[in-house]
């Protein structure tokens, strides 16, 4: 298994997506408290950590973490809007101190979109700069993008895009919107699509990539959607392989481990044949509709041999089918419990710290978050995302 955790290096942003699900809290990291996640991620044995954020290159000490965490042996990816990496200074920094992978995301490849998404203009610009600044530095260069309303209609017409004017991107992910926290919770009307608002455009863009050779994984969309290419479904993936994943937020939920990957299910799941290998209709937030789940009746074999052969995949062992169906029966079906903090280690780590300065520059984001708010005619996210400005400071 080739397991990858996650470290919110900070979680203010230079962007106002609204719906954005992780947005700004008092926390904050400083090199030695980020040292010791890295250091909880190599002794659970993972492949990888991912820097993530809001967005993790305004944090002043990410080259150094960067370099720990590859000195350390994890193969080291960040998640990032672009916005700095548009400085080929900044992507050449980063490279040498040990980044390996960047995911960039792009919402849309339409420039009024992508600004009435990202709360900013010439955000599409900088984006396209990250993408080639970071490939000319050596670093591979991933495309993340958000499935959400705006967007449902012209996932393919991004595809064509990318393949045509940035060649260099050779792999791509889809997660469609968490709704269930932030503004992303709050601005559900604005910003939440129905599966079938994005099931042709999605299925298009994945034809088009496999066609011209790319990779792409998918997630949070139920197998019936995409049932062609259902092998790139993380949540498919991660039920087969067994994996898990360890978040460090920084915020209240601190640590959280998942190791279950279903959600829930239609009446008619139960006769689906991929129901064993589906993570079925992410129910977090209460947005999404189980009526718009139907069975398929393919051989899930099918697409568990397409993910034991993915030599590509990092975690490759060459694995028989027989050997998995020995393993696969023999698993533990937990209860989804897809945000429960972790409560098996020992001791828990404490992900950051609230100090007054923190507090005093959350308050500040915070009034002109709503101002841009205002601006934009979205919402802020609730109190209880706010309320850590109240506590004690943290040791």
């Amino acid at each position: 298994m080739a397991n990858i955790g996650y470290i919110q290096v900070v979680r203010h942003c230079n962007h106002f997506c609204g719906f954005c699900s992780n947005p700004t809290t008092p926390y904050t990291h400083d090199l030695e408290s980020m040292r010791v996640l890295v250091d909880d991620l190599v002794d659970r044995g993972y492949f990888g950590v991912v820097m993530t954020g809001g967005e993790p290159t305004l944090h002043p000490e990410l080259p150094e973490i960067v370099a720990y965490a590859s000195e350390r042996g994890l193969h080291v990816r960040m998640i990032t809007n672009g916005w700095r990496l548009a400085d080929r200074r900044f992507a050449d920094e980063l490279a040498r101190a040990g980044l390996r992978l960047v995911h960039v995301s792009i919402y849309s490849v339409d420039a009024d979109v992508e600004a009435r998404l990202r709360g900013v203009e010439g955000s599409l610009e900088r984006a396209f700069a990250a993408l080639d600044n970071a490939a000319a530095a050596g670093v591979e260069v991933n495309i993340n993008s958000v499935i959400n309303r705006l967007n449902a209609d012209h996932l393919d017409r991004n595809v064509r895009y990318f393949l045509k004017n940035h060649p260099q991107v050779r792999h791509f992910v889809w997660n469609n919107l968490d709704p269930s926290m932030g503004r992303a919770e709050v601005n559900q009307e604005l910003f939440v699509p129905r599966l079938a608002d994005f099931e042709l455009s999605l299925h298009r863009a994945l034809r088009l990539l496999h066609r011209a050779g790319r990779t792409f994984r998918v997630e949070r969309v139920p197998l019936c959607y995409m049932t062609e290419f259902a092998w790139a479904s993380t949540e498919t993936r991660k039920i087969i392989k067994g994996e898990e994943r360890v978040v460090h937020f920084l915020d209240d939920k601190q640590t959280v481990r998942q190791t279950a990957w279903g959600h829930i299910y239609g009446d008619g799941c139960e006769v689906c044949s991929l129901r064993p290998i589906c993570g079925g209709l992410f129910d977090q937030g209460g947005a999404y509709d189980p009526d718009e789940l139907h069975p398929v009746f393919i051989d899930h074999e099918r697409v568990v041999a397409a993910v034991l052969g993915d030599a590509s995949d990092p975690s490759f062992t060459g694995q028989t089918l027989d050997a998995w169906r020995e393993s696969f029966a023999g698993r533990a079906t937990p209860e989804p419990v897809p945000r429960e903090r972790e409560t098996m280690r020992e001791a828990l780590i404490p992900v950051g710290r609230i100090t007054d300065r923190g507090r005093r520059l959350f308050a500040a984001k915070r009034r002109a978050e709503a101002d841009k708010a205002a601006r934009l005619g979205v919402a802020v996210e609730r109190e209880r995302e706010r309320a850590a400005d109240e506590r004690d400071e943290q040791p």
